[in-house]
């Protein structure tokens, strides 16, 4: 399927036309609403001169969703009047094929299109805002990631559920628009609520599908703002009518409105398991329930708090998730890994706000005893975390993103982070990418010159540093040309830093792993971000960079015999 674009018209005035070349059975999705209230938006698709189609819209308040079945193959023109017809996202499809091919956007508006960032490798929608990865996790031989959604600015707004699916976690194809809010949210476009966060199971059986559970919210709904649904796709493109299967809190524990992002797995017993992120008068929790339903569609039952935190001035725990690490689920000796969010904290001695914490200990299906806990990332960049246990052990991602840097006065390059395995290692958690980034490597750019300490230019910015230290702690600072920041990596006797710094004078965290002596580091940057992984993962820092520029070059400074070896690959997907 190929499209062609024509945002002004062929035809003159206000008329807008852009057209594709479609197979048989092409299915569109439109987003469309009139510019007033006395005529109706319309949207017509032609083929040779015919008329084969026309989506209208009366709603002035927020877009409409329709859609349109195109039978007949060959070369398809669609036309607007943009005097009386605002368009916000048009795509199309073939449902016999998209989940190996993807959709095809045929349009986005000025208020929706994603920034073009050729050459990243991260995960972005095709338009549209995005945060937290919602059930993330391989159905059918597939690995699908759903997200937090917006499609018609780039600002947070009613959530929807987006969609991809991916062979090796890396390349990604966008599929339509899973799951909506409901008709009350989506009449307005006033962030009253929505398809808020979730997880995913497999649903087996005579017909397999993806069994999804999710928040919806609606803001001043009495009594509860906040309740829990489920629905199911059979097809793995959409998903089906939700049901609620929670619609309040539980009673007698002084829990505020929050009560989000309900995450499910198998536990140790064989029981489905559900964690819940709330908040009491002492600080966040996270609640445990359990059903009995081997589909878990029914019977959801509330045990108690699994865990409970109140530190750096947290309000309520979110996104929690927990996954076994160093065997399998039903074996009592197995360690997991509880990995929450701590939203609104922030850490006094270094100022870094909403931090995610990976609690390791020992879990019977109704408690969770810690053995220890560790910070998922030094730099905090790595939100709402999501987990499931893959072939080879738990793979998570993360919205690349922090909530305090959000701003009304800039665009917001959303992104997902690289995807990353939870291990177990020697006493301590382990978050290394997955083994499919090797994939990304393109060309070996530097071997020599970045050790000897010239400065390196950098291509594209998509870029893989590796750096292996003469001792574990050996100290070294590498510096990046960025056009908007001041941006480096340094080990000292202080730990492992991203040095991040703005032109605008402005007091910021600092980004530190405290006491870290790492002995190798693997360094990706991309249009929008760093991450740093040092031995394995021990210690991981995620910061978003500002704007979607390259960095220029890098050029490393230590003391003499401090790096054994420095080298520098160009990246691509």
């Amino acid at each position: 399927m190929t499209s062609h674009t024509t945002p002004s018209s062929l035809l003159g005035g206000s008329l807008k036309t852009f057209s594709a070349a479609v197979p048989a059975g092409t299915t569109l999705h439109a987003w469309l609403k009139p510019v007033d209230a006395d005529t109706p938006a319309e949207l017509k698709a032609s083929q040779d001169g015919q008329e084969i189609g026309r989506l209208t819209a009366r709603n002035t308040e927020e877009f409409e969703f329709r859609a349109l079945l195109i039978e007949a193959a060959g070369e398809t023109s669609f036309n607007y009047d943009a005097a009386n017809t605002r368009l916000s996202v048009v795509y199309a499809f073939s449902e016999a094929n998209v989940l190996d091919k993807g959709i095809v956007v045929l349009y986005s508006g000025e208020a929706n299109s994603t920034p073009i960032v050729p050459d990243s490798y991260h995960f972005r929608p095709p338009f549209g805002w995005m945060n937290d990865p919602n059930g993330f996790g391989r159905f059918c031989d597939k690995l699908h990631l759903f997200y937090q959604h917006y499609p018609h600015s780039l600002r947070w707004n009613t959530m929807h559920w987006g969609h991809a699916v991916s062979d090796d976690y890396l390349r990604w194809k966008h599929l339509p628009m899973f799951l909506f809010p409901s008709a009350e949210l989506s009449a307005r476009a006033d962030g009253r609520g929505g398809a808020f966060s979730g997880s995913a199971i497999a649903v087996s059986g005579e017909e397999p599908g993806i069994r999804i559970f999710f928040t919806e919210q609606v803001k001043d709904r009495e009594p509860e703002e906040q309740i829990q649904l489920t629905a199911v796709s059979r097809d793995g493109i959409t998903a089906g009518p939700g049901e609620i299967i929670l619609p309040e809190r539980p009673a007698d524990l002084g829990l505020t409105l929050d009560f989000r992002d309900p995450y499910v797995i198998k536990g140790p017993d064989g029981r489905w398991k559900m964690l819940l992120g709330s908040r009491d008068h002492a600080g966040g929790v996270i609640l445990l329930y359990e059903t009995l339903d081997p589909d878990a569609a029914i019977g959801w039952n509330f045990i108690g708090i699994l865990h409970r935190e109140n530190r750096f001035g947290m309000t309520a725990a979110e996104c929690p998730c927990i996954v076994p690490l160093d065997g399998s689920a039903d074996d009592p000796q197995t360690r997991w890994a509880l990995i929450f969010g701590l939203l609104t904290s922030r850490d006094p001695a270094t100022g870094r706000r909403n931090i995610t914490i990976a609690t390791v200990g020992h879990f019977d299906g109704r408690s969770f005893v810690k053995e220890f806990e560790q910070e998922l990332d030094f730099a905090t960049d790595a939100y709402a975390f999501q987990a499931f246990v893959d072939r080879s052990g738990p793979v998570g991602i993360a919205w690349l993103a922090n909530w305090t840097d959000i701003s009304k006065k800039i665009d917001f390059p959303t992104a997902m982070t690289l995807p990353r395995r939870v291990l177990l290692k020697d006493g301590v958690l382990l978050t290394p990418p997955v083994e499919a980034v090797d994939s990304l490597r393109q060309q070996l750019l530097d071997q020599d010159r970045l050790v000897s300490g010239e400065t390196v230019e950098l291509g594209n910015g998509a870029i893989e540093i590796v750096i292996d230290l003469a001792a574990a702690g050996a100290p070294f600072d590498l510096e990046f040309d960025h056009s908007e920041a001041e941006i480096g990596v340094r080990v000292d006797q202080e730990g492992l830093s991203i040095l991040y710094d703005l032109p605008d004078g402005k007091w910021l965290p600092r980004y530190i792993a405290a006491g870290a002596r790492p002995s190798m580091l693997r360094i990706f940057l991309d249009k929008g971000s760093i991450e740093v992984f040092a031995d394995d993962g021990r210690w991981t820092g995620t910061k978003r960079l500002p704007g979607f520029e390259p960095a220029r070059s890098a050029r490393l400074n230590a003391p003499a015999g401090s790096v054994a070896a420095a080298r520098v690959w160009q990246l691509a997907l």
